[in-house]
């Protein structure tokens, strides 16, 4: 098994190790409120299995990549946002990603406008 200090801050909030105020959790994925929130609703929706990045989820992770959307989905709708709000994915340190583990962070509850990108 790997060592505490192999896993990534995600995986370590999965298994309890760090606390977090986690909205939702299945045996696929948590949701969890960012630490450091871009927009007023700013959620993070956390595969349990640990992938990097997108780029290095495979075919076997295909039903894992959907649950992640609908739990997105379902996510938005309870925080009051599924009228319009963003789902983001970071690929890379170039794209902003910090945390090496796949997460869609769900922004909403603000004022969007075309021109806009949030890191």
């Amino acid at each position: 098994m790997a060592d505490s200090t192999d896993k990534t801050l995600f995986s370590r909030i999965a298994d309890g190790e760090i606390p977090a105020d986690i909205l939702h959790r299945d045996d696929h994925c948590l949701v969890i409120k960012d630490i450091a929130p871009q927009a007023p609703t700013h959620l993070l929706v956390i595969p349990i299995k640990p992938i990097p990045r997108l780029v290095d989820a495979s075919a076997e992770d295909r039903e894992l990549l959907g649950h992640l959307l609908l739990v997105a989905g379902d996510i938005a709708r309870q925080a009051g946002c599924d009228e319009a709000f963003r789902l983001v994915i970071n690929n890379g340190a170039g794209a902003g990603q910090t945390v090496f583990h796949l997460h869609l962070h769900i922004l909403g509850n603000a004022k969007f406008n075309e021109a806009s990108l949030l890191g």
